[in-house]
C-alpha cells in the first residue's frame, strides 16, 4: 500500500500498471523497520495472503491461456546463490536449515563473482524469472543460471517515462537545488526504505557530510534514526544550510541522472545500485543486510566503481573516514571512467538489437508461442 499511496494519480495517468497489495502483517503504528519482526510477520501471513493472489492470476492466466513469468528485482548472483544451495551443503559450508557451519570464512564461488561471507546469506525462492540485471553486468552468474532471463537494467531505459515504485512520495523541489550546482560537484546520500541508524553514526554522518566541504544532498526519512526522530549535530543544519539540502524523500532516478550528481553514498540495494550503474555514478558503499553486501562486491571489487567505507572497533564510520573515502572517490578520475564506461554497457544492452532487448524479444516470442 505504501507504494500505490506514494504513486498516486501518476499510477491512473500512466495506464500501464496495475498494483495490487499484500499484507506483511504489521498493524498501522507498528515500526516497519525492526526487519527480524518484520521478516517473522512476513513468513506468518504473507505466504497464505500471496498464494491466494497468485492463484487467482493463474487460474485467470490458464482460462486465458496466458503463460506466466516471475520478475526478481535482484542481482542474478542472488538467484544462482539460491540455486547452490544443495552443493554449499554439500560442501559443509551451511547445514540443512542453511545455518552457516564457517561463520567467518569469506568464499567466492565463480572467478569474478562477489566474495560471501556467510552471515550474510540471503535465501531467496523463485521460479522462472526475469531478471532486473544484465550478461554484461553479471556474465558468469549469468552462465550459471542460463534458464534466467536477464532482462535489464530496466533504469536504463524509459518505457514507464516518470513512473517508478516508492514508500514515500517523492520531493521534487531538490531538483530545483540542483539545478543551481556545478557540474559533478554533489554527494548524493541515500539509504533506501528500511536502513536504521543509532544516534552516534547519525551525527556521524552528519558531520563527515559537513568535513567534505562539498554540495550535498542527503535523504533523512522520519523514521532513520532507531527509536526516535532525527537528532542532527547541535547547529549542524545552520552551518551548512548553504552547503546541503535535506529531504526527507527524492526521486532517485531523476537525481542520479542530474549532471550535477559526483557520487552516490548509498545502501548497495540493488535496485539503487542499478540506477546509479545506469546514471553513470560512481559509489561510496554503506550495505545494511543482506545482498547489499553481495552488490558492494560488485561495486569495489568486480566493476570497480567505488569505494567501500571501513568502521572503527565499535562498527561505526566515522566522520573523517565518509570525508576521506569521499575525497578519494571524486579525486580520482578513474572511477567515474570506468562508471561511463559501464553506464554506456548496460545502455546498449537495453537498447535496439543489445543482449538484453533481444533475450526480452525472444522471451516475448515463446509466450506467443503459447498462445498461437
Amino acid at each position: 500500500m505504501r507504494v500505490i499511496d506514494a504513486l498516486g494519480k501518476k499510477l491512473d495517468e500512466n495506464g500501464l500498471l496495475h498494483l495490487v497489495s499484500v499484507p506483511d502483517g504489521l498493524e498501522d503504528g507498528e515500526d516497519r523497520n525492526q526487519i527480524g519482526n518484520l521478516t517473522e510477520r512476513l513468513c506468518q501471513v504473507m505466504p497464505g495472503q500471496l498464494k491466494e493472489l497468485i492463484d487467482k492470476a493463474f487460474d485467470v492466466a490458464a482460462e486465458l491461456g496466458i503463460p506466466t513469468a516471475g520478475l526478481l528485482p535482484a542481482s542474478m548472483f542472488q538467484l544462482m546463490f539460491f540455486l547452490r544451495i544443495p552443493k554449499l551443503i554439500e560442501d559443509g559450508l551451511i547445514d540443512d536449515n542453511g545455518t552457516p557451519l564457517m561463520k567467518h570464512k569469506m568464499f567466492q564461488l565463480p572467478p569474478m563473482t562477489p566474495v560471501v561471507h556467510p552471515m550474510n546469506f540471503a535465501w531467496l525462492n523463485f521460479d522462472w524469472v526475469l531478471y532486473n540485471s544484465s550478461l554484461e553486468l553479471e556474465p558468469e552468474a549469468c552462465n550459471l543460471v542460463p534458464k534466467v532471463l536477464p532482462i535489464g537494467p530496466l533504469s536504463a531505459t524509459n518505457q514507464f517515462g516518470n513512473l517508478s515504485g516508492n514508500f514515500w512520495s517523492e520531493g521534487l523541489t531538490c531538483l530545483q537545488w540542483l539545478n543551481q550546482q556545478s557540474p559533478g560537484s554533489v554527494i548524493y546520500v541515500a539509504f533506501g526504505s528500511s536502513t536504521v541508524f543509532d544516534e552516534i553514526q547519525f551525527q556521524e554522518l552528519a558531520l563527515g557530510l559537513e568535513l567534505t566541504k562539498k554540495p550535498f544532498l542527503w535523504v533523512v526519512r522520519e523514521d532513520i534514526i532507531k527509536g526516535k526522530h532525527q537528532f542532527y549535530p547541535q547547529g549542524f543544519k545552520e552551518r551548512v544550510s548553504n552547503q546541503g539540502k535535506i529531504v526527507c524523500w527524492a526521486p532517485q532516478v531523476a537525481v542520479l541522472g542530474h549532471s550535477s550528481i559526483a557520487c552516490f553514498i548509498s545502501h548497495c540495494g540493488w535496485n539503487s545500485t542499478i540506477e546509479g550503474v545506469s546514471n553513470g555514478v560512481p559509489f561510496l558503499c554503506w550495505p545494511y543486510f543482506s545482498d547489499q553486501f553481495l552488490n558492494e562486491s560488485y561495486i569495489y571489487d568486480i566493476w570497480k566503481v567505488g569505494l567501500k567505507l571501513e568502521r572503527d572497533e565499535r562498527g561505526t564510520i566515522r566522520k573523517e573516514e565518509i570525508r576521506t573515502k569521499v575525497e578519494q572517490l571524486v579525486g580520482d578520475e578513474n572511477f567515474k571512467t570506468r562508471a561511463v564506461e559501464l553506464k554506456q554497457m548496460v545502455t546498449k544492452s537495453v537498447g535496439e538489437g543489445g543482449n538484453s532487448d533481444k533475450t526480452f524479444k525472444n522471451f516475448v516470442d515463446r509466450l506467443k508461442s503459447y498462445i498461437k
